[in-house]
């Protein structure tokens, strides 16, 4: 199965797995795009000779293009967001994999899909801030929607026999819990970036993973999966799985479950995303059931997280209030990153630009981004 691909994040986590992927099958990489880690994008371009580049901050756009000068097999350099644009929309891919974080993924998404691409979705945030953008485009153009998140990729994986899946009615969406599951918001109060980047299961981003300790990062997949799937919010459940091996399952008409198992390893849903409808040898070990001591089951405390709490009121609210919950988001933790908030002023936050307004009604993508300065505007005035 020889395919081609554009990868957008290529050096961040997903990117970086992916390339495993591509390496194991030898596939070929049309394109890499990165916002600014220009060493490790030249390690990539080294090894994977992909005839564009695209990067997104200009400082590391001219230090690239430096690194590149003289070099007759150089790659064409892209710049900034509109070079990330660009590329998505490029011919020569059989699909592209978008693994930008953050709203930033969402123009290169639409453009990747108005290009007639299949597009392998690991930017969640196309879909919280845009759906119906994103999905109306997917329809207009008849291209495919191949869910990269683990979550996604196993209820897509379930839904594969489509006699089924015309009974679908009920999603049971499995979380981590992050590393402070159980704990109270008295003892969230003191906790610090240092204890908030220590998933138990996961190694991620930094963004990532702190969504996964505020259970953000479970609000946003809720959002996600109730576009990709066509569900309202009250028929996904959202259950916490410590071990990270139920990847999450779906319920039909006759009640049945069924779930996908598997070692807590991104590659997996990627490579499904790449080789779909096909499966093909996996760089993942298989998972040993002999050696599983406990498979638990425990539900998601929103009272105490206030973010899952925001991202199930926002959906039901529809319009933009999904997009405002994670303009907020990335705002607010971004501040914490940078030790200038607490843990909890980040569903505080959250949680307030979410009730600041109705939120209804249609929008374009010129709505989403003034709606997204507002929400990280409605941050600044409120730390």
């Amino acid at each position: 199965m020889n395919k081609t691909i554009t990868l957008l994040g290529s050096t961040g986590s997903i990117g970086t797995q992916s390339l495993d992927v591509c390496r194991m099958h030898g596939y070929r990489v049309f394109g890499l795009a990165a916002n600014s880690s220009v060493e490790k994008l030249l390690e990539q371009i080294r090894e994977f000779h992909p005839r564009y580049v695209a990067v997104v901050d200009p400082a590391a756009c001219q230090k690239l293009e430096a690194s590149l000068a003289g070099q007759p097999d150089a790659p064409r350099l892209l710049q900034g967001a509109d070079g990330l644009r660009e590329l998505a929309a490029m011919e020569g891919p059989d699909v592209v994999l978008n693994a930008v974080v953050g709203i930033a993924g969402l123009d290169a998404s639409l453009a990747a899909i108005e290009s007639g691409h299949d597009l392998a979705l690991a930017n969640k945030e196309s879909l919280v801030t845009g759906g119906h953008l994103v999905t109306d485009a997917v329809r207009a153009h008849g291209v495919h929607l191949l869910p990269v998140d683990s979550e996604h990729s196993a209820i897509f994986q379930c839904l594969q026999d489509a006699h089924s899946a015309k009974t679908l009615e009920k999603i049971l969406l499995t979380a981590s819990g992050g590393p402070f599951f159980g704990m109270t918001a008295g003892e969230l109060r003191t906790k610090t970036k240092a204890d908030a980047l220590r998933h138990p299961n996961w190694n991620m981003g930094a963004k990532i993973t702190i969504d996964s300790a505020t259970l953000m990062n479970k609000g946003l997949e809720l959002i996600e999966a109730a576009w990709l799937f066509g569900l309202p919010e009250d028929k996904i459940q959202i259950v916490v799985q410590r071990e990270s091996i139920i990847h999450s399952a779906v319920q039909f008409a006759d009640h049945s479950i069924i779930a996908q198992l598997g070692v807590p390893d991104m590659r997996i849903p990627i490579q499904y995303a790449l080789t779909w409808p096909e499966r093909l040898p996996s760089p993942v070990p298989e998972l040993d059931f002999t050696a599983l001591t406990k498979l638990s089951i425990a539900q998601a405390d929103e009272e105490t997280f206030r973010c899952l709490a925001a991202c199930k009121k926002a959906i039901r609210k529809g319009g933009l209030a999904p997009c405002a919950a994670n303009g907020a988001n990335e705002a607010a933790v971004a501040h914490f990153l940078r030790d200038e908030i607490g843990f909890l002023d980040i569903g505080r936050l959250v949680e307030g630009v979410v009730d600041s307004d109705a939120f209804g009604g249609d929008y374009t993508l010129a709505d989403v981004h003034e709606c997204d300065r507002m929400a990280r505007a409605y941050v600044e005035a409120h730390i």
